[in-house]
């Protein structure tokens, strides 16, 4: 469908048309230029279109490959600012439930907090409060300076062969992920691994935000797997949570980038470890999140991923081979404002274009919407919507993409047109609701066994 509505294939309607002669020759000149601009993502397109067909996309549970008791300790490190202890204390219990299902043994969650949240003491929880003083040799910042605080001596408790799972303030763990990390500690093949996080499993605050966040499931399953799989190395970045590093590797790489490499400090830690030659898979099984809870938070936490990443393309530490992956998706970022108008122009101002060209923006076109909706396959269930419902939500990403990609556009242009960087925007992530609290600790009460080594 997208490979005819671009002309690359049927018949050519507009080989006898000159744009000149009816726009005139610098509205021309203009539009060509917006239209060949659209090319500029092509190698990401590609990889995510690699990542969809090389790979299984519906790939059965992962089941474990080696016994769960006596096996490699696990630290899952949960960083928070302090602010959401009901979220954290909530999202830590539900977890340790999880793992208790799998039969995980050896394992302890580490909340990492500007201020004390007093998550209860036992042998399964520790929480460490990074002191007000505390200030990394390089000056890192925000969400750096409280990992790196972990790999100090004095706090750091892990050996060089335990293993970190990184998660966010509201990550919810799947069986499925935790048999995933737990076969790819076992298989040995890499140091650093990332795996799937979707954003509709549970209570929706905002569906325009949540739709929105569907393409960023494609991608995962295209570009970060294919970039995984097969080159072994965060190519086109790398994300925040669900990062599984050995303890030995982390420690080495640091977190100590200081203010250039503390705002999208996931990207800049994973492009460093690649630097250092340490070696990247993909993960089985997904981890749940939720997305933003208004669109004005959703354009900030774009704002920041740009204004971050562009930081660490700036950065001089960096080689150019380990920033190749990200320059593309700059270039494409600040192009956006001006090929975006083509949603309008292309049907109301048609051009005649190589066929090749049209043939590029077609497959270009159909990667993109195939992402949201392939997203939207993953993230929906229809045992539990409903089969109307399911088609329904598969069919919406279709409709409102214009809309996602003005949100998009929206947090680009406002990283763009900032003088320099706003900060670590933190976006809401916990629900108004004094009763969970309650269920929480009624809980933690109900089975202590499970907050017990």
């Amino acid at each position: 469908m997208f490979l005819s509505a671009s002309g690359g294939i049927g018949p050519d309607l507009l080989s006898n048309f000159d744009p000149i002669e009816h726009y005139g020759k610098y509205p021309t000149i203009i539009m060509y230029i917006m239209r060949l601009l659209t090319l500029i993502p092509l190698p990401i397109s590609i990889a995510n279109f690699l990542g969809i067909v090389l790979y299984d996309t519906h790939p059965s549970k992962p089941k474990l490959k080696s016994p769960t008791l006596f096996g490699p300790f696990v630290c899952f490190r949960v960083v928070t600012r302090g602010t959401m202890p009901e979220l954290v204390r909530k999202n830590v219990y539900r977890n340790i439930e999880t793992c208790a299902k799998i039969g995980l043994d050896n394992y302890i969650f580490e909340v990492v907090t500007d201020s004390a949240i007093n998550m209860p003491k036992t042998g399964r929880i520790r929480e460490v409060v990074v002191p007000a003083k505390y200030r990394s040799s390089k000056g890192t910042m925000y969400k750096a300076r409280a990992l790196q605080y972990c790999l100090e001596d004095g706090i750091n408790l892990l050996t060089d062969n335990d293993w970190i799972v990184h998660l966010d303030e509201e990550t919810i763990l799947t069986e499925s992920s935790i048999i995933g990390i737990l076969n790819f500690i076992h298989d040995g093949t890499a140091q650093l691994g990332q795996g799937v996080i979707t954003y509709a499993n549970e209570e929706i605050v905002s569906w325009i935000t949540t739709i929105a966040d569907l393409v960023r499931v494609g991608i995962d399953f295209g570009q970060l797997r294919f970039a995984l799989s097969y080159l072994h190395a965060p190519f086109f970045s790398w994300k925040g949570s669900f990062v599984v590093t050995n303890a030995g590797a982390e420690r080495a790489i640091t977190f100590d980038f200081g203010p250039e490499g503390s705002i999208a400090e996931d990207c800049f830690f994973g492009l460093t470890a690649w630097k250092h030659g340490y070696k990247f898979n993909f993960i089985q099984g997904e981890m749940w999140e939720k997305s933003t809870f208004s669109p004005a938070d959703y354009i900030q936490q774009r704002k920041r991923w740009v204004q971050g990443i562009i930081m660490t393309f700036l950065s001089r530490t960096l080689p150019c081979k380990q920033k190749l992956g990200i320059s593309v998706m700059i270039l494409g970022w600040v192009s956006m404002p001006i090929t975006v108008p083509n949603i309008v122009l292309v049907p109301l101002y048609p051009l005649p274009m190589p066929r090749s060209v049209n043939l590029l923006m077609g497959f270009m076109g159909g990667v993109m919407c195939f992402l949201f909706v392939f997203g939207a396959i993953k993230s929906f269930n229809y045992r539990r919507t409903g089969i109307v419902k399911f088609l329904l939500l598969c069919f919406a990403p279709v409709v409102l993409l214009p809309v996602c990609i003005v949100m998009e556009t929206c947090g680009i242009i406002s990283a763009l047109c900032a003088r320099k960087s706003a900060g670590f925007h933190i976006v809401k992530k916990e629900l108004d609701s004094s009763h969970r609290t309650i269920n929480v600790e009624s809980k933690l009460r109900e089975k202590p066994e499970l907050l017990e080594v």
